[in-house]
């Protein structure tokens, strides 16, 4: 991948308590995917009431940190798009649920 219209967008994110999320688009200008076995997080999920971001962009995959995902290589998301939702952690953490592992 070379360029951000390269990367695989955030389709959708249900985490309404993310200050990134507006009308369940995010809006941060990238989102990197963090996590441990077991949890694909969205390590950008900023648990404010505060509303921050670029107004006219949505959110793409900057980086996958999650190398045992079938989407992943070299570090980079290959998956065509992702979504973003609560995971088993409940409402207050965002989890990217497009994750596959290998």
């Amino acid at each position: 991948m070379s360029t951000l219209q390269d990367l695989p967008a955030v389709t959708e994110c249900t985490v309404d308590g993310c200050g990134y999320n507006h009308d369940h688009g995010c809006h941060a200008g990238a989102v990197t995917i963090a996590g441990h076995v077991g949890d694909a997080s969205c390590a950008t999920f900023v648990p404010l009431d505060t509303k921050g971001g670029l107004a006219k962009v949505l959110a793409h995959v900057g980086a996958c940190q999650r190398t045992d995902c079938a989407f992943n290589t070299a570090l980079e998301c290959m998956a065509p798009s992702i979504r973003v939702g609560a995971g088993p952690q409940g409402l207050d953490h965002a989890d990217c649920l497009t994750f596959q592992a290998r």
